[in-house]
């Protein structure tokens, strides 16, 4: 049994005569006959009452004619639905970032405005350090990861250079040099900094330790976290001071407060977003596409 044969039988009981169901179908009235013939004979029972003017349905043409309708209905939804998907208009995403990631407005704004243009898209979201999330795009466990770093292996990962983000410093709240309006990082010389250092160990960690050789001095590391947050825990209980990326000052939190950082060297830190480099989903490809789009413009 085919689709075509309840589309045959279908019109048939929605027009009760052969004649007129085969001209809505575009063929001749003896093949259609055959069809519905040959159709009760599979399922083994009359569907139709042949009247010298016409057909009406049986109990079981009836019983028969709910379903048939049904599957065809259901054929027509799962044919637009592959169309919308294979057009990106429907689908699921699944995102991955680091702890700092969110906090810089352009995630927010890229996943806002993706949903506006296609409501039927879902994300699911997962916080990860950056070597994770790349485990989880080449098990194909996620579809894109904003990260803070480059790749040391990129093999079969794409990463989008997205946008350089300013840094602040995060200073327990009585600091001396809390009250400042903006420092540069010669003036960090002689503080006990506190980082958060990635398993893999690349990303912020290394960019602060690189800018501060290029300052002139070798920070002196008191503690190391293993999550971002973590660090201003830390400068909140006293410990030292930490570096982050300009936007995670849009976290509150008491006993923490954040300067920015002026001057030369600049310490800039990267926003990247990551995927497989054979891609083929096209809600995925929109949304890169979109991401890109949000930093050139």
């Amino acid at each position: 049994m085919e689709l075509r044969h309840l589309r045959y039988f279908v019109a048939v009981a929605r027009e009760g005569h052969i004649t007129r169901a085969a001209e809505k179908l575009s063929m001749q009235q003896p093949p259609l006959s055959q069809q519905i013939r040959a159709l009760e004979r599979e399922i083994d029972a009359a569907l139709f009452v042949r009247h010298p003017r016409g057909v009406t349905l049986t109990d079981a043409g009836r019983s028969f004619l709910a379903d048939a309708e049904a599957i065809l209905a259901q054929a027509e939804h799962a044919k637009i639905r592959a169309r919308r998907t294979a057009r990106g208009e429907t689908g699921r995403i699944a995102v991955g970032f680091t702890t700092s990631a969110p906090f810089h407005p352009l995630v927010a704004r890229a996943i806002r405005e993706f949903r506006h243009k296609r409501p039927d898209v879902s994300f699911v979201l997962e916080e990860s350090s950056s070597g994770e999330l790349v485990s989880a795009l080449r098990d194909e466990r996620l579809d894109i990861a904003f990260i803070r770093s480059g790749l040391v292996e990129p093999q079969g990962i794409d990463v989008h250079a997205l946008l350089h983000e300013d840094t602040a410093v995060a200073f327990p709240a009585r600091h001396r040099l809390a009250k400042r309006a903006a420092l540069s990082l010669k003036e960090l010389a002689d503080e006990t900094f506190i980082l958060y250092r990635r398993p893999d160990g690349r990303g912020l960690y290394d960019v602060i330790i690189a800018a501060c050789s290029a300052a002139g001095f070798s920070p002196h590391v008191g503690q190391e976290a293993p999550r971002i947050v973590s660090t201003l825990n830390l400068v909140a209980a006293g410990l030292g001071i930490t570096i982050v990326p300009a936007s995670l000052g849009r976290l509150p939190l008491e006993g923490v407060v954040y300067r920015p950082l002026r001057g030369k060297p600049a310490l800039r830190v990267p926003l990247n977003l990551a995927c497989r480099r054979d891609e083929r989903s096209a809600a995925t490809l929109a949304f890169i596409e979109l991401a890109r789009h949000l930093t050139s413009s």
